[in-house]
């Protein structure tokens, strides 16, 4: 566009972000956010053909599946969830309404319970942790399909 906001001709065609937004509340939200997840990479597979394999899926499930859990747990009021495609990745985002950021425990075998954020660090590529102006936001990011390696290893487990 020339300064006045005339258009000069054909402008570069913007991508749009693929992502979907919702916000849980109570202990049936954390089934609710998982069925958006799996929503979310049904509609990858199916509408914009993007490869997930089934393990990715079941990694972006379970890492939804404790952070909206965390959330539910230790923060009053709903939390947000936010799945989006970002440099060929699911980025996984929660926000909720408690400040404090969660920390890992040491390992523990015998401890029962709250392994949940060891879990998902060990399965993500990338996961942060911020406040906000209210609250935090904790991201992390699952690749939507397997390496070679990965796939041989899943294969010998399933035998």
């Amino acid at each position: 566009m020339d300064p006045h906001g005339q258009n000069d001709g054909p402008q570069p065609l913007v991508e749009r972000a693929i992502s979907v937004s919702a916000e849980f509340e109570g202990d049936e939200g954390i089934a609710a956010a998982r069925a958006l997840a799996r929503s979310f990479l049904a509609d990858l597979r199916t509408r914009h053909g993007m490869t997930v394999s089934a393990s990715a899926e079941g990694m972006v499930q379970l890492v939804v599946s404790e952070l909206v859990t965390n959330a539910r747990k230790y923060a009053p009021g709903p939390c947000l969830l936010s799945l989006e495609i970002r440099d060929g990745a699911v980025q996984v985002s929660v926000w909720d309404s408690e400040p404090s950021l969660p920390v890992a425990r040491t390992t523990d075998p015998g401890r029962v319970g709250q392994h949940g954020l060891e879990i998902v660090v060990a399965v993500c590529r990338s996961f942060e942790m911020h406040r906000e102006p209210v609250g935090k936001r904790i991201t992390a990011t699952v690749m939507p399909a397997d390496d070679a390696v990965g796939d041989e290893g899943s294969d010998d487990i399933r035998r």
